[in-house]
């Protein structure tokens, strides 16, 4: 495992979450547009979603745990910090861009449908 990255994924969720949800909310989006990402991303419901903030699950976690990973992220495709998420090959760390490429979008007023890959 790369080293730069094993900080990354020992991070709590619950610690970046409040980041995600801000960022949306600087531009006039909603902590429920950001949940609805989430859910849709990773198959939590609200009661798990809750549960990995509370318990401080961190990244890595997070995702190894996620209920089921939506079979759509196959069209999350552009770059988010400075890497093309499609060519990223560790799976772990692909799984945390796709969240963040999905919030970007939120930010930069995408629609949910556009967002969640139903267009």
């Amino acid at each position: 495992m790369d080293t730069k990255n094993t900080r990354i994924y020992q991070m709590s969720f619950a610690g970046v979450y409040p980041h995600y949800i801000a960022k949306a909310e600087k531009k006039g989006r909603t902590k429920a547009e950001v949940d609805e990402i989430i859910f849709w991303l990773t198959g939590y419901d609200n009661d798990g979603l809750q549960k990995v903030i509370e318990e401080k699950t961190n990244f890595e976690d997070f995702f190894n745990q996620a209920p089921k990973l939506n079979p759509g992220v196959s069209k999350i495709t552009g770059v988010i910090c400075g890497y093309r998420v499609e060519d990223i090959e560790d799976p772990l760390m692909q799984k945390i861009r796709y969240l963040d490429k999905l919030v970007d979008e939120l930010a930069k007023g995408k629609t949910m449908d556009k967002i969640l890959r139903k267009i």
